[in-house]
């Protein structure tokens, strides 16, 4: 039976194996360990192993995570990556050190007011939905440019990058064009910010996709944790 170590390594291996064929350095790609809806003792399992990045999706499961675990593993690196509403952001910005689905002006707006003064500037990625499908979250490739200006200026948030999920599909046409268009996105914002490092894109199924495309952050959870429980 293979344990979270064994999974964890594998993960690396398939992100070093992409990035030599796309003849890019695998020290640039960051590994995102999903870890929503799992017990803690997977996330002391993986950080045993060496894993420091975590993604949480559900606001009170990953504020108790962050206070249980905070003893025990202090160097994790907590990254909020699921829909968030207005009135759960001070969650987010007194705990968390990344926040990935940021996708209109109030929601920046209450994080930049929100975080506290004694923690660094909250790294936001701005959420793309580049699909243009109504059951997902994110901004319009359109308007990113004038959102991203927005939160630039807002002292207590750092904009370090795009987020987004494309369409599930195994159609590897609709799934390259889509990378590729963020890629492009990525690299505009970068342009205008020198602080911009993060393309936050590529899961479990798709992450040789990914990273072929420009990736610098894919985030795994079931090829770490197994299936996710449903909630």
């Amino acid at each position: 039976m293979t344990t979270i170590a064994d999974r964890l390594a594998n993960a690396q291996h398939r992100i070093e194996q992409a990035a030599q064929i796309s003849s890019r350095n695998a020290d640039e790609i960051q590994l995102l360990a999903v870890s929503k809806t799992k017990p803690n003792a997977d996330i002391l399992a993986a950080y045993a192993a060496g894993q420091r990045r975590f993604g949480e999706n559900y606001v009170q499961e990953g504020e108790s995570k962050v206070k249980a675990l905070k003893d025990s593993c202090p160097e994790i690196e907590w990254h909020f990556i699921g829909p968030l509403q207005s009135n759960k952001t001070k969650i987010i910005a007194s705990h968390f050190d990344w926040m990935h689905t940021v996708s209109r002006e109030k929601i920046a707006s209450r994080l930049n007011d929100q975080r506290p003064k004694d923690l660094c500037p909250l790294n936001i990625c701005i959420q793309i939905n580049i699909s243009g499908e109504t059951s997902k979250s994110g901004t319009t490739p359109d308007a990113l440019k004038s959102l991203a200006s927005k939160v630039d200026q807002m002292p207590n948030l750092t904009l370090r990058g795009l987020m987004a999920i494309p369409t599930s599909t195994s159609d590897k046409e609709l799934q390259r064009d889509e990378f590729q268009q963020l890629q492009t996105l990525y690299q505009e914002l970068k342009s205008l910010y020198p602080q911009v490092d993060t393309l936050s894109m590529g899961m479990s199924n798709d992450l040789e996709q990914a990273i072929a495309q420009g990736s610098t952050m894919v985030r795994i959870g079931s090829a770490i944790f197994g299936e996710r429980e449903k909630r």
